[in-house]
C-alpha cells in the first residue's frame, strides 16, 4: 500500500464538487484554501474536488470558475504540500493537471504517516458495494481503454456524455434506497483488515461523522468528510478534517 508521510497539521477536505453553477461554493473554498496555506503543513483534497473533470486538457483554455480554482489551488500549492485525490466525479484528473498545479497525485488509497499515527484515507466509493450498478459504472469509467477512447473525443463531446451520465445517475440514484448509496460494513472491516490500521477516513457518501466500530476485537474509527455546497443547500454546508499529534477534529465553515 502507497504510503504519504506527513508532518504538522494535515487538513482533508473532499466533495466540494466545484462547477459553473457553485460560485458560493467556490468563494468559500477559495478563502479555505488561502487558510490551510496560512495554518497547514499539507493539504489533502481525496476527490470529487470538481463536479465533473473530463479530461487535464481543459486547463488549456479554462473557464472563468475554472480559471479562479486552478489559480486557488495553484497559490495553496507554492506554499504547502497539495495532494489531489479522484473521486466518482473526478476520475480523471491527472498528471498533467497536478504538475500544472505544482500539486502531487494521492494514491488510492492512501496509507497517511501522520503525527498521530498510521491512518487510511480514500475516496470511499469502493465501499458502497451494494450499489452493484454503480460498482459497474466505476469498473468500467476506471478501465484504461475506456478512459483513452473517452478522452480522444472532443471537449464539447465529452462535456455532452459527462451531462448525460450525471443526469442518469441522478435519476437512478432517486429510485435507490438510501442505505445502498452508503458503505458496506464488510467492505469496510476488509478495508482496515488490508491496511492494518484503526482510522479511516473517506468522504463520498455526503453523511459526515465519527463512527466507532469494532473489528476483529480492537476499536477502529471511521471519520466521514462533509460534502460542500453554499449555493443550493440551506443552510449552507460545508468543512474539513484536520490531523495532528492531538488526533482528529471536524472543522465546520461557519465555525472556521
Amino acid at each position: 500500500m502507497n504510503k504519504v508521510a506527513l508532518q504538522g497539521p494535515v487538513w482533508l477536505a473532499s466533495d466540494i464538487h466545484l462547477g459553473p453553477a457553485t460560485p458560493a461554493t467556490s468563494e468559500a473554498f477559495l478563502g479555505f484554501l488561502d487558510a490551510a496555506a496560512e495554518e497547514a503543513s499539507a493539504l489533502l483534497l481525496p476527490g470529487d474536488i470538481f463536479d465533473a473533470w473530463i479530461g487535464d486538457d481543459v486547463i488549456q483554455a479554462p473557464p472563468p470558475w475554472l480559471a479562479a480554482a486552478l489559480q486557488g489551488l495553484k497559490r495553496t500549492a507554492a506554499r504547502i504540500p497539495l495532494w489531489l485525490g479522484r473521486g466518482n466525479r473526478d476520475f480523471l484528473i491527472g498528471t498533467d493537471l497536478a504538475d500544472a498545479l505544482g500539486a502531487r497525485l494521492l494514491p488510492e488509497p492512501a496509507l497517511l504517516e501522520t503525527d498521530f499515527g498510521q491512518i487510511l484515507l480514500t475516496h470511499g466509493d469502493e465501499y458502497c458495494t451494494d450499489d452493484a450498478a454503480y460498482q459497474q459504472f466505476r469498473a468500467m469509467v476506471r478501465n484504461p481503454q475506456w478512459q483513452a477512447q473517452f478522452l480522444a473525443q472532443s471537449i464539447p463531446e465529452r462535456l455532452a456524455m459527462a451531462q448525460q451520465a450525471r443526469g442518469e445517475s441522478q435519476a437512478a440514484n432517486q429510485m435507490k434506497a438510501a442505505e445502498i448509496m452508503d458503505v458496506n460494513a464488510q467492505a469496510v472491516e476488509e478495508g482496515f483488515r488490508a491496511a492494518g490500521v484503526d482510522i479511516l477516513v473517506h468522504g463520498h457518501t455526503h453523511r459526515p461523522a465519527r463512527h466507532v466500530l469494532e473489528v476483529d476485537g480492537r476499536r477502529r474509527e471511521r471519520w466521514v468528510l462533509p460534502d460542500w455546497d453554499c449555493d443550493h443547500a440551506n443552510p449552507p454546508r460545508g468543512g474539513w478534517l484536520v490531523i495532528d499529534s492531538d488526533g482528529l477534529a471536524f472543522y465546520d465553515l461557519d465555525a472556521g
